[in-house]
């Protein structure tokens, strides 16, 4: 090659260097976040969704975009967290968006309510079918956006210190339970409680209350309500498949390169999945060790669910007539699980209620 055209080679290769540089560190920079959770690390399975996703974030990033994860109570109470987030004391938060019916009801319809989608049609819903787009457009009224970032699955039913065989049974029982469910058993003769995690268990003992429900086996477990109440129900139709949510302050989130929104995206659909099999996991053992412990489990009656049923059409009913948001997105979240049980119906359920029964076969 002769000296000229190597020159303009030379300085041609040194011009695009010189462009692509600056565009490559633009879009990995070094950006240090703080999340709050609205869970104890005592909660690992739970709080660790957080964990996992910030670890996901780091090594996608080659530890350029970090994310420091606070237990509840560290930097602002558990149910504060989102309230955290929306004024920009911390840029992230982990938490179920039904801590937030006090601000508005339709926060609910985005984690569970009652009779409500399981997790695989609630993961469905939000990524397939319409969910995301309705969510983050109400979400935005509070200056934030939401990703998945975990789920329990279908939880129990909760801790009674005595057996509940008629809704009469139910009538002036005190329970902790809050929120959009807790309206619903109020409307069967429940007095809902609103309580902290690490209070049940001293209110349950002292007779305070009379039953709790929190989230299933494995958690219930390290909680030890077993000790001071021996039945536990099942389902929690309050909750059949409740999100957990990664929020994000959205001037924040708009901030990012677009490569770290996707890289921050990815890692929450990430913890999402980590959060629902370690659950499945862990749930098997921490019951069976329950009941051996004498633990006596009992299912909610048809009578108890009948009237619970009916109790929550008539909830939404009311709402509805005052809140357009929460109208419209449930209407589109009921719509949704009619086709999605259409369905169930016809696969899921007869494969699941087979091997069921055949599990005890031998």
């Amino acid at each position: 090659m002769k000296r000229r055209e190597f020159l303009k080679v030379s300085t041609a290769g040194a011009a695009v260097a010189a462009v692509a540089s600056p565009a490559i560190a633009q879009s990995t920079p070094e950006i240090k976040w703080r999340l709050a959770s609205s869970f104890p690390k005592s909660l690992d399975t739970i709080y660790g969704g957080a964990e996992h996703m910030a670890k996901q974030v780091a090594e996608m990033t080659d530890n350029k975009f970090q994310i420091q994860v606070f237990a509840a109570g560290e930097l602002v109470p558990g149910l504060q967290a989102l309230d955290a987030v929306s004024n920009g004391t911390v840029e992230m938060c982990h938490t179920v968006s039904y801590y937030y019916v006090g601000k508005d009801p339709t926060f609910a319809i985005y984690a569970s309510v009652p009779f409500g989608l399981n997790a695989r049609q609630q993961n469905s819903w939000w990524y397939q079918g319409g969910g995301m787009e309705l969510g983050n457009e109400f979400f935005k009224k509070f200056g934030v956006i939401g990703h998945p970032c975990g789920n329990t699955g279908t939880q129990m039913g909760g801790w009674f210190r005595k057996e509940i065989k008629t809704v009469a049974d139910l009538s002036g029982l005190k329970m902790r339970i809050g929120g959009i469910a807790g309206q619903v058993l109020q409307k069967v003769g429940v007095v809902p409680q609103q309580l902290a995690g690490g209070d049940i268990y001293p209110s349950l003992e002292k007779g305070t209350i009379d039953a709790a429900e929190w989230v299933g086996p494995y958690d219930d477990q390290k909680l030890g309500f077993q000790k001071v109440a021996k039945y536990y129900y099942y389902p929690g139709f309050w909750e059949g498949g409740p999100m957990v949510h990664a929020f994000t302050n959205l001037d924040k989130f708009n901030s990012l390169p677009k490569n770290y929104q996707t890289i921050l995206a990815n890692a929450c659909t990430n913890a999402n999945t980590w959060m629902a099999a370690r659950y499945d996991m862990q749930n098997p053992g921490a019951l069976k060790q329950l009941v051996a412990g004498g633990t006596q489990l009992r299912p909610f009656t048809n009578e108890v669910l009948d009237a619970c049923l009916k109790a929550t059409n008539e909830l939404w009913g009311e709402i509805s007539a005052k809140n357009a948001d929460f109208k419209k997105s449930i209407d589109a979240m009921q719509a949704y699980r009619s086709d999605e049980y259409l369905w169930w119906q016809v696969a899921e359920y007869t494969f699941d209620s087979f091997m069921i029964r055949s599990r005890t076969r031998g």
